[in-house]
C-alpha cells in the first residue's frame, strides 16, 4: 500500500503520535540482579528510567511500501521507524526496532514528534522512580500532559506493570540473548517495574488507559523477547485508527478483551471530553471547587497535590473542561517528578501538580502559591512576602446558584444502579457505565458554562464591536461592591483577554450559545432598541424585594437575570479561601434538565497481523466498504452521520492514497457540513498531487470548484486586526470623524447621523473641532446623569401606576407646580410629578395625549419666573410648573419627546420614541457641559424630531397609516442604516427538536455583505442577533424544508441555514456564477426539490433529501435574474425575454420583449404568474407600468396599469387576488418608496402606500395575511402591513 499522505499533510487521522517502553537501564538491573542473589531484596530500592524503546508511525516494511507505492509515487514519505537502545549487532529486521552494541548507548536518530521530551519523558512516567519491590504490585495508570516550544500539547497515558527479575532473559531489548558470564542463583522475590506510555494529539484518557489495560492483560503472559513485538503490534493497531470528526459519531474498536469507544468533540471548537467530569466533585465541596476556578480565571500559581499520581492530571483537566471557552494560557504541568519540583519557583502564573509528600517542602520554600490538596478537598496559600494572596470570591448571585445546582446532582452511580439488575455482559456493563457518565457530565458542563454566562454575561453591554473596544471602567462601575475585586483582577488576566476577542469577533462558541438560549425575554426585546439602558420598573419592583437592598441600586442592576432560580436570604460575603455557609440554599438549585445530545457509534474494522501492506490494504478496503454501506441504509435527511462518514471515507481514502476518491467525498462533505471540512488538509493534498491527477481531478466540474475554493482561500487577506482596546478618552483635538469614532468607542450612541448633530451642537459659536476637555467633560456629565436614573427609586404606590418595562430617563428638581410640589419624571411613555411630603404620584400626561407645549414666565411678587406649560388634548387644565433655570431645558425635551411620539405613532415605528430619547439625554449632556448661555441652543441642535414636525408637516396618507402595523429596524445598534436585500418569512412550527420559542414564526433579513438578522414574528423581537453567511450581497431566500433556509449569494453559493441551531454548516457550490433565485416543488410522491438559477442562465434542480443536482442546464442568453414554476414549466426571465422550458431545459416558449413592446431599450424586472387567470404579470425598467400578457397567447399585446407617481420597480410579489409592486416614486414632491397593490382581477390600483424613505427593495407574505416590506441602505428599515 501507500505509506499515507505526504508529510507536510499532518493528517488528523491515527491516534497515535508514539508509544514507548520504559524502564531501568540494563547495567542498573545487572547490578540489581548481583545484590540481589547475595543479599535478597528486603527494602524496595529506587533506580534511574530510561527509554528503552520508542515506536512510532508508520509501521510497515520498506520493502513493502515500495511495491505498494508504485501507483501513487507522489505519496510517498521518508518512514519513520522505531527505535531500541544499540547494545549488539545482530541482523536486523527494519520494523522490529535495532538491537545495538553496550559500548555505544545512543538511540538511532529517528523522528520523534514535536512536544515529546525523550529525556524528560522517563522522569515523568516514573514521576516517583522506578521502585524495585519484593513482590508482585498492581498496575498503575496516571496522565500526562506534553506541551512544546509553540504550546501546542500533546497528551500520555502512562501503565506501570511489574515483572519478575530473570536470570535468563533481557527481555528489555527485544531478543532473547543467554548471558553466560551471569551468575545462574536464582533472583526469585525480586519484581521490577516498567511502563508503556502511548502519545496522542488528543485527550483520550479513558480510551486509551482501556487500550493499556487490554495490552497489559498480554505482556503479563508472554515470553520477556515477546513484550517489544506485543507493543509495536499495539502500536501499529492505534496508528490505523482514526480521531473521530467533531459531532455525534464515536468510534469503537475492539482490542479484545474490551470493546474501546473513542467519543468525539461536540463541535470544532469544544475539547474532546474522555474523563469523568465529576471526580472534582467528589473531591472537593463546591465552594472549594468555585474557590479553584476562581484562583484559574485570576490566574494565580496553582500547584495540585495529591497521593494519586492519576487525580493530579485528571482534576486539573476537569477543570480546564469547566472553564472552557476559556482557555488556560500558561504552563500547564499537571504532574511534577521529584526531580522538577523546583519548576514551582517560577515567578509567572502556572498551573502543576505534585505528590502530597512534597506539599510541605513546596509550601515552606515558594512563596505565594494557591496549594491544593486533592486527598483532602482543601486550599491554602503557601507563605507569601505581601502576607496574605488574596483570592477573591466569585460573584455571589452566580457562586449560589452554582452551588445548589451541584448539590442536587446524583454523583454516586450507585443509586443510578440501585433498581436496575446485575450486568452479566462485561461491555454492555461498561455502555451503560458510559452512558451514565456521558449524561452527568453533560450536566456538569451546563452548569459551569451557565456560572461563567452569569459571571460574564454583561460584559457584552461594554463592548463596541465596530472599533473594538472595551469600556473596563464603566463595566466595573455596573459590579456590585463585592464583587468589584474579582471582576478587577479578572479584567487584567490573558483567559479574559482571549475571551474580549472572542466577543468582539461574535463568535458563536458554547459561550455565546448558552448565553443566547438562557436571555430573558426583555433582553431581547431591548435588542431592537437603541435607546440608553436604564432600571425597568419590573427591576425596581424586583430589587426592592431583594435581600440586597442595601447595596446601591446602581450595582444591582447589572446581577446576572438568573433562570427559575428565587433568591434565597444571602449570608455575609465570605472571606478568600474561607467556608462558605450555604444552608438555607438547597431548595432552589434544580439542575436544569438537560438532556446529552444522542451520540452514534461505528464500529472500525479488524486489523489482522502480521502488519504487512497487504493487510494495512484489506484493513483500509474493509474500513471504506463498512463506511460505504452504513452511507446506504441511513436515512435521506440525516446528514449529521453522512457528513461523518463522508470525513472518514475521505481519511482512509487518503491513507490508501486514493486521492481522488478522497477529494471527492470531502466535497460532499464541503456541501453537507462546512463545519468539520479539513481545509488546510485538502489543500495540502491538491498540492501534492502530480500534473496528470491535478489534470484529472480538474475534469470534474465538483473537484475543480473545490480546489479553487481550497487555494484561494489560503492567498486571501492577512487575518484581520483582532486586538482589543480599552477605551480611553482622547487627549488630543477631534475633528469631525475622529469625534465620531471615540462617541462610538464610548458607548454612549452609535449612530453616525446622530453624532453629527452632537458635533454641530458641542462646536456652536466656535471652530468645529473639539479639544479633550470638552469630550471629557461631556462624557463625565453622560455617566453622572446614567448613574443618577439608576439610583432613582419610586415607591410602590407609584410603581403600580407605570407600565412594567418603563424607566425614569430624567428627573427635575423639586419645584412647584399647579398640581403640588415634587419632582418632574419623564419615561419613555409619559411625564408625571413625584410629589414630595408623602411621596404619591400625580399622573402630568402621557406623550400622546400632549396638544401644546408652551415655555413662559409668570410674575412672583417682583421677579418672572420661567414656567413650563402643557396643554393637554383630553383636560381642559393646563399643567404648569415653576422650572426657572430649567425650563429651556425642559422645554426642548417634553417637545422632542412629543414629536417623537407623534411620528412613532404615524409611521407605526417605535424607534422614533427610542431616538428622541437618545436625542433628549443628549441635549441634558450637552447643557451639563457647555453651563453658558448658549447651552440651550446648542442643545437645540439635537431636537431632530421637534424641527421635522415644524418644517415638514407631512402627515402620513391616510391609507398608508391604515394598513401599515408596525415597523422594525434591522439596523438598530448600528452605526448607520443597511439595506435590506431579501426577506423571508416561515412559519412557525412545532418540533420535538425545537424549544418552544423556535416553534413561533420567523422573518428572516438579509442585509449587506452576507449578514442575516432573524426575527421572532410574534413579537417582533429580533430572535438571532447577526450571523454572515459569506461576505456578498444576499439575493434570495427559501424554506426548503422545517429545518432548512437556502439563501443564494452574489458569490454563486448556496447556504443552508439549520432553523434549529441557527448555524449555516452546509454549502451548495455547484453554481459558477451569482445565484439570483431560488424556488421549491414540494409533493407528496416524490422529494422536495428546490430549483436554482445563476445570472449566467445555469438552472439547477437539488434533492432536498441527499443536496445533490438531479438535473441541470444552461439557457442559451445569460442575465438570469429569476424563475417561477407553472404547470410543470420552468419560467425563466433573462432580461430581454421570459423562456419557458422543461424542467429538463428543453425550449417550449419565448416571450420576447422587443417584439411585444415598443420600448425596446427596456428590459425584465421581475414577474408572477397568475394561473387561476392565466395570466404574466411584468414589470420592465425604466418604465412605471406593470404589464399583463395572456398566457394563452404570448404574442399578443399586453394590458398596462399605469403606477401613478412611480419612477421606478424593483420588486413583485402576489398575494391573495392582489399584486404588491415595490419601487419608488414622488410623494408630497418628496421621492420615497411606495408600494402599490393591485386588484388582480379588476386591473386597477386599490392602493398606494408610501411605505419608507427609500426604495422598496424586498417584499414578503407572511401566510396572506401580512405584507413585509425592505427599504433600500438610506433607512433600512421592515414594514408590516395588513392584507385586506
Amino acid at each position: 500500500m501507500a505509506e499515507g499522505a505526504p508529510q507536510h499533510l499532518s493528517l488528523p487521522s491515527g491516534l497515535l503520535e508514539l508509544c514507548a517502553l520504559l524502564g531501568a537501564s540494563r547495567d542498573s538491573l545487572r547490578d540489581l540482579e548481583q545484590v540481589a542473589q547475595k543479599k535478597g531484596v528486603k527494602n524496595p530500592s529506587s533506580l534511574d528510567p530510561e527509554v528503552l524503546s520508542v515506536f512510532v508511525p508508520p509501521f510497515i516494511s520498506k520493502e513493502d511500501s515500495q511495491v505498494a507505492s508504485a501507483n501513487c509515487a507522489t505519496l510517498g514519505k521518508t518512514r519513520r521507524r522505531s527505535f531500541r537502545k544499540k547494545r549488539e549487532k545482530p541482523k536486523t529486521e527494519p520494523w522490529k526496532g535495532l538491537v545495538g552494541d553496550p559500548r555505544a548507548p545512543e538511540p538511532e536518530d529517528v523522528s520523534i514528534p514535536g512536544g515529546v521530551d525523550l529525556l524528560a519523558l522517563p522522569q515523568l512516567c516514573f514521576p516517583g522512580g522506578v521502585c524495585v519491590a519484593s513482590e508482585p504490585r498492581e498496575d498503575y495508570v496516571h496522565f500526562l500532559v506534553l506541551t512544546d516550544v509553540c504550546g501546542n500539547r500533546t497528551y500520555g497515558v502512562v501503565a506501570q506493570y511489574y515483572r519478575p527479575l530473570h536470570d535468563e532473559y533481557c527481555f528489555y531489548n527485544g531478543k532473547a540473548h543467554w548471558e553466560s558470564s551471569w551468575p545462574t542463583v536464582s533472583t526469585a522475590g525480586v519484581f521490577v517495574p516498567f511502563a508503556v506510555c502511548v502519545v496522542s494529539r488528543f485527550p483520550y484518557y479513558n480510551s486509551l488507559k482501556d487500550c493499556l489495560s487490554c495490552l497489559l492483560t498480554h505482556l503479563k503472559f508472554c515470553k520477556d523477547f515477546e513484550v517489544d513485538n506485543h507493543i509495536k503490534d499495539f502500536a501499529a493497531k492505534l496508528s490505523l485508527i482514526p480521531s473521530p470528526p467533531p459531532g455525534p459519531l464515536h468510534l469503537v474498536f475492539n482490542m479484545k478483551p474490551l470493546q474501546v469507544v473513542f467519543p468525539s468533540r461536540v463541535d470544532p471548537e469544544s475539547p474532546v471530553v474522555d474523563l469523568d467530569l465529576h471526580l472534582p466533585l467528589l473531591c472537593f465541596r463546591p465552594e472549594k471547587v468555585l474557590q479553584v476556578l476562581t484562583c484559574i480565571l485570576t490566574e494565580q500559581r496553582i500547584v495540585f497535590f495529591s497521593s494519586d499520581w492519576a487525580l493530579l492530571t485528571l482534576v486539573a483537566e476537569c477543570f480546564m473542561v469547566y472553564l472552557h471557552p476559556l482557555p488556560w494560557q500558561h504552563t500547564f504541568v499537571p504532574i511534577l517528578s521529584d526531580q522538577m519540583l523546583d519548576f514551582v519557583m517560577a515567578p509567572t502564573s502556572f498551573l502543576m501538580g505534585c505528590h502530597l509528600d512534597h506539599f510541605d517542602e513546596v509550601s515552606k520554600e515558594a512563596d505565594g502559591l494557591i496549594l491544593i490538596n486533592i486527598d483532602q478537598g482543601s486550599i491554602t496559600c503557601s507563605k507569601s512576602l505581601d502576607n496574605d494572596v488574596d483570592i477573591p470570591d466569585i460573584p455571589l448571585l452566580a457562586a449560589q446558584t452554582f452551588i445548589q445546582r451541584v448539590q442536587s446532582l446524583r454523583l454516586h452511580r450507585e443509586l443510578h444502579l440501585a433498581h436496575l439488575s446485575s450486568s452479566t455482559d462485561l461491555n454492555e456493563g461498561r455502555a451503560h457505565r458510559r452512558a451514565w457518565q456521558q449524561a452527568l457530565n453533560s450536566q456538569i458542563q451546563q452548569i459551569a458554562l451557565q456560572l461563567l454566562v452569569s459571571v460574564f454575561r454583561e460584559v457584552k453591554n461594554h463592548l463596541n464591536y465596530e472599533h473594538r473596544v472595551f469600556n473596563s471602567e464603566e463595566f466595573l462601575k455596573t459590579r456590585a461592591p463585592g464583587d468589584q475585586l474579582f471582576y478587577k483582577q479578572v479584567l487584567d488576566t490573558y483567559m479574559f483577554h482571549s475571551f474580549l476577542k472572542a466577543r468582539l469577533s461574535r463568535r458563536m462558541d458554547a459561550f455565546a450559545q448558552m448565553d443566547l438560549s438562557t436571555q430573558s425575554e426583555e433582553d431581547r426585546l431591548n435588542g431592537t432598541l437603541i435607546s440608553p439602558r436604564r432600571l425597568t420598573v419590573e427591576k425596581m419592583a424586583t430589587q426592592k424585594s431583594s435581600p440586597r437592598h442595601g447595596t446601591p441600586r446602581r450595582m444591582v442592576v447589572s446581577m446576572p437575570d438568573l433562570q427559575d432560580i428565587a433568591v434565597p436570604e444571602l449570608p455575609p460575603r465570605n472571606l478568600s479561601l474561607r467556608v462558605m455557609d450555604t444552608t438555607g440554599c438547597n431548595s432552589n438549585g434544580t439542575v436544569l434538565n438537560v438532556a446529552p445530545k444522542s451520540t452514534y457509534t461505528f464500529k472500525i474494522p479488524e486489523i489482522h497481523f502480521p502488519l504487512v501492506s497487504q493487510c494495512v490494504q484489506a484493513y483500509y478496503t474493509d474500513f471504506v466498504t463498512l463506511l460505504s454501506k452504513a452511507m446506504r441504509f441511513l436515512a435521506p435527511d440525516n446528514s449529521l452521520l453522512l457528513a461523518r462518514y463522508f470525513y472518514l471515507r475521505g481519511l482512509v481514502n487518503l491513507m490508501q492514497g486514493q486521492l481522488l476518491s478522497a477529494l471527492l467525498d470531502f466535497q460532499n462533505l464541503y456541501k453537507t457540513d462546512v463545519g468539520i471540512f479539513p481545509a488546510d488538509l485538502v489543500k495540502g493534498t491538491v498540492e501534492s498531487m502530480s500534473a496528470p491527477e491535478r489534470a484529472q481531478a480538474e475534469r470534474t466540474p465538483e473537484l475543480r470548484r473545490l480546489i479553487s475554493e481550497v487555494l484561494d482561500k489560503a492567498g486571501e487577506a492577512p487575518k484581520a486586526d483582532d486586538r482589543v482596546k480599552n477605551f480611553e478618552l482622547p487627549r488630543q483635538h477631534m475633528q469631525l470623524d475622529d469625534f465620531v469614532k471615540r462617541v462610538q468607542e464610548s458607548g454612549i450612541v452609535k449612530d453616525a447621523s446622530i453624532i453629527h448633530r452632537l458635533f454641530e451642537a458641542l462646536t456652536v459659536g466656535q471652530q468645529k473641532q473639539i479639544d479633550p476637555e470638552t469630550f471629557k467633560d461631556f462624557y463625565n456629565c453622560w455617566k453622572e446623569t446614567e448613574a443618577e436614573a439608576q439610583e432613582v427609586s419610586l415607591p410602590s404606590l407609584v410603581m403600580e401606576h407605570l407600565d412594567k418595562n418603563e424607566c425614569v430617563y430624567k428627573l427635575s428638581s423639586s419645584v412647584k407646580t399647579n398640581r403640588g410640589v415634587g419632582k418632574i419624571a419623564m419615561t419613555q411613555k409619559r411625564l408625571f410629578l413625584l410629589t414630595e411630603g408623602r411621596a404619591g404620584y400625580v399622573e402630568i400626561s402621557t406623550f400622546r395625549n400632549i396638544e401644546e407645549v408652551r415655555s413662559t414666565t409668570v410674575a412672583f411678587l417682583l421677579r418672572r419666573i420661567p414656567t413650563l406649560k402643557i396643554k393637554m388634548v383630553s383636560k381642559k387644565e393646563v399643567f404648569e410648573a415653576n422650572l426657572k433655570t430649567e425650563c429651556d431645558l425642559w422645554h426642548l425635551m417634553v417637545k422632542e419627546m412629543w414629536a417623537g411620539k407623534k411620528l412613532a405613532d404615524e409611521h407605526k415605528d417605535p424607534q422614533y420614541i427610542q431616538q428622541a430619547l437618545t436625542n433628549v439625554l443628549l441635549m441634558d449632556a450637552v447643557v451639563g457641559t457647555l453651563q453658558s448661555p448658549a447651552a440651550i441652543y446648542a442643545a437645540s441642535k439635537l431636537s431632530y424630531f421637534d424641527k421635522m414636525k415644524n418644517e415638514m408637516p407631512m402627515a402620513v396618507p391616510k391609507t398608508t397609516s391604515e394598513t401599515l402595523k408596525h415597523k422594525i429596524n434591522p439596523s438598530a445598534g448600528e452605526t448607520l442604516p443597511q439595506a435590506i436585500d431579501v426577506l423571508l418569512y416561515t412559519p412557525g412550527h412545532l418540533d420535538p427538536a425545537e424549544k418552544i420559542e423556535d416553534a413561533h414564526p420567523k422573518l428572516w433579513c438579509g442585509l449587506n455583505e452576507g449578514k442575516v438578522i432573524v426575527f421572532d414574528a410574534s413579537s417582533w423581537t429580533i430572535h438571532q442577533h447577526c450571523f454572515r453567511v459569506g461576505t456578498s450581497k444576499l439575493n434570495c431566500m427559501v424554506m426548503a424544508e422545517q429545518n432548512q433556509v437556502w439563501i443564494g449569494s452574489e458569490d454563486s453559493i448556496i447556504y443552508i441555514i439549520n432553523i434549529h441551531s441557527m448555524s449555516c454548516n452546509k454549502q451548495l457550490t455547484d453554481h459558477r456564477a451569482s445565484v439570483t433565485d431560488l424556488i421549491v416543488q414540494s409533493g407528496k410522491k416524490v422529494p422536495s426539490e428546490v430549483y436554482s438559477c445563476s445570472v449566467d442562465g445555469t438552472v439547477l434542480a437539488w434533492n432536498v433529501s441527499t443536496l445533490r443536482v438531479t438535473s441541470r442546464f444552461q439557457l442559451p442568453c445569460g442575465g438570469l435574474t429569476s424563475i417561477r414554476l407553472h404547470s410543470g414549466r420552468l419560467w425563466c426571465c433573462t432580461g430581454d425575454s421570459i423562456m419557458i422550458v422543461t424542467t429538463n431545459g428543453f425550449p417550449r416558449q419565448e416571450l420576447k420583449i422587443d417584439e411585444n413592446l415598443k420600448e425596446t431599450s427596456t428590459s425584465f424586472l421581475c414577474f408572477q404568474i397568475l394561473p387561476e387567470q392565466e395570466q404574466l404579470w411584468a414589470a420592465c425598467a425604466g418604465y412605471s407600468e406593470v404589464y399583463i400578457w395572456s398566457l394563452k397567447d404570448l404574442s399578443q399585446r399586453p394590458e398596462r396599469i399605469p403606477l401613478q407617481g412611480c419612477s421606478e420597480v424593483s420588486c413583485m410579489i402576489r398575494v391573495k387576488q392582489q399584486i404588491w409592486v415595490g419601487g419608488r416614486g414622488l410623494s408630497q414632491g418628496k421621492p420615497k418608496g411606495k408600494i402599490y397593490v393591485i386588484d388582480a382581477e379588476r386591473k386597477t390600483v386599490e392602493k398606494e402606500l408610501v411605505a419608507h424613505a427609500d426604495t422598496v427593495r424586498a417584499l414578503c407574505s407572511a401566510e396572506d395575511r401580512y405584507v413585509l416590506s425592505g427599504s433600500g441602505r438610506e433607512e433600512g428599515k421592515i414594514a408590516i402591513w395588513k392584507v385586506e
